[in-house]
């Protein structure tokens, strides 16, 4: 059952819409590399499609009638999109959900600090990575830093051409007998992945190098620390206190490119999972009045387990949903129930792509091919299945004559080889309400690293799959 590569099929109209699509998502990946601003910028693509806020439409009392369109937001890193069906909503929704979250280095609570008059920030990973792929790289400081009387500065360094980047180091190979004999796993330590930022001391004048009895003072410590602060406190108001209260990630710099002579890819980083995250919003805003309610879920904290109140593990979109259906005219718990298990449900994420470089991690005749259209997988999870939803065959079966009318390439495929390791999604956390949920999504090569590649063509015929997903009637 080998499947067609997609580019075979294309007219010069595909190529056109693959080309516009493509360069809309290379501008979200560019604008939205963590979730705070990838929030804002699907909100400000929904706002212009007509959505209103929830919380507006709460105030306001606004009775929700088909054709209306609402969004919900959670602390500014997960949101959910609905645009209100004929249908009635006990019947269930038809729900894409992506993460927006993405693998990356955190900054610490307490981070700055000074040796050997080289400037750093403490760093702790977030989600999984390869440590040793993050050294001698680019990298870009994204985040909010909120001080105590609420006002909040929005930073990014190392994005604009004339931006400074910074790197975390490495030892030079003429030095690395010791680190090269080591396993990938502790070649370098999640410890030493600290962010160097300065190595200029801040300028002492002769004044205030001498006490009031004109005596030299004793000689400053940490002069390019201070350095450092003092240019905080000038660009962005920031004391060093002002730590405490950010959320500060560094991601790599740069813009995501064309890749190939052919640009038929992409490489950029955070295409885990923000691929999926902008082909769910484009088909759930190119959707015009559907038969079941539509509804796109992008949540944060994935890449860590789902936790948190921005994760999906949280009673978030439970909530919005329950006041989605009050505004609509149901004011009982078992409207809730009935339309959350009615619900069916794609589990936007994305594959293992196929790399013949590294092909004894994969069974070939059950992998994802770059160009051959989005990917399905019937279960996640590692090993045994474990932590995976598994999907039932009916639900396969009605989603394949779904995407076979409507003449979208599909293929299907598993994580890797059985033992070879594994991952997981948010299907089984919306699975708990009774709903039918399956992943899919876009293969990816070099996951989770910093620089991903993808498809343009699986991207075009994600999209294609969702919007005539939101569009069906189960």
């Amino acid at each position: 059952m080998e499947r067609k590569n997609a580019w075979k099929t294309y007219a010069k109209s595909d190529e056109k819409k693959i080309e516009e699509l493509c360069n809309g998502y290379k501008d979200y990946l560019f604008n939205g590399k963590t979730e705070r601003e990838g929030t804002e910028y699907i909100i400000s693509k929904a706002k212009e499609a007509g959505y209103i806020s929830l919380e507006d439409a709460i105030k306001k009392q606004k009775k929700l009638k088909a054709g209306d369109k609402i969004y919900s937001v959670c602390m500014g890193k997960t949101v959910a999109l609905f645009n209100i069906g004929k249908k009635s909503l006990e019947e269930g929704m038809n729900i894409l959900g992506a993460h927006l979250d993405s693998p990356r280095l955190d900054v610490k609570q307490n981070p700055l600090y000074e040796n050997s008059e080289l400037c750093y920030l403490d760093t702790h990973y977030y989600g999984g990575i390869k440590k040793y792929q993050w050294v001698t790289l680019p990298l870009a400081i994204h985040g909010v830093v909120v001080k105590t009387d609420g006002s909040k500065a929005n930073i990014v360094i190392g994005e604009d051409d004339e931006d400074p980047v910074f790197c975390v180091s490495d030892i030079l190979i003429h030095l690395a007998q010791d680190q090269m004999v080591k396993k990938a796993n502790v070649a370098v330590e999640g410890e030493n992945l600290d962010l160097l930022i300065a190595s200029r001391p801040i300028k002492i004048s002769k004044d205030k190098n001498e006490s009031d009895s004109g005596k030299k003072k004793k000689p400053a410590k940490d002069l390019v620390k201070e350095n450092v602060l003092q240019i905080l406190k000038t660009k962005y108001d920031i004391s060093e206190e002002d730590f405490i209260s950010a959320e500060l990630e560094i991601v790599p710099a740069g813009k995501p490119r064309d890749m190939g002579l052919d640009k038929s890819m992409i490489i950029a980083y955070g295409q885990d999972d923000k691929v999926c995250a902008y082909t769910s919003l484009m088909a759930q805003l190119n959707v015009v009045n559907p038969d079941r309610t539509s509804c796109t879920l992008l949540v944060d904290k994935e890449e860590i387990g789902s936790v948190g109140a921005t994760g999906m593990q949280s009673r978030f979109f439970e909530n919005s949903v329950a006041e989605i259906l009050e505004l609509a005219g149901y004011n009982s718990n078992l409207s809730l129930r009935r339309c959350l298990a009615s619900s069916c449900m794609l589990s936007s994420d994305v594959s293992a792509g196929y790399d013949p470089l590294y092909s004894n991690c994969f069974e070939s005749k059950n992998a994802a091919f770059l160009g051959r259209g989005m990917v399905f997988n019937k279960f996640t999870g590692s090993r045994g299945k474990s932590g995976s939803n598994d999907a039932n065959a009916e639900y396969i079966g009605k989603i394949r004559g779904i995407l076979e009318k409507n003449k979208v390439y599909y293929q299907t495929a598993e994580l890797g080889k059985v033992d070879q390791g594994g991952g997981g999604t948010i299907a089984y956390i919306l699975s708990l309400y009774g709903m039918e949920v399956i992943d899919c999504g876009v293969a990816v090569l070099n996951m989770h690293a910093p620089w991903e590649v993808t498809s343009k063509a699986d991207i075009y015929e994600t999209e294609k799959g969702y919007e005539v997903f939101l569009k069906e009637c189960f």
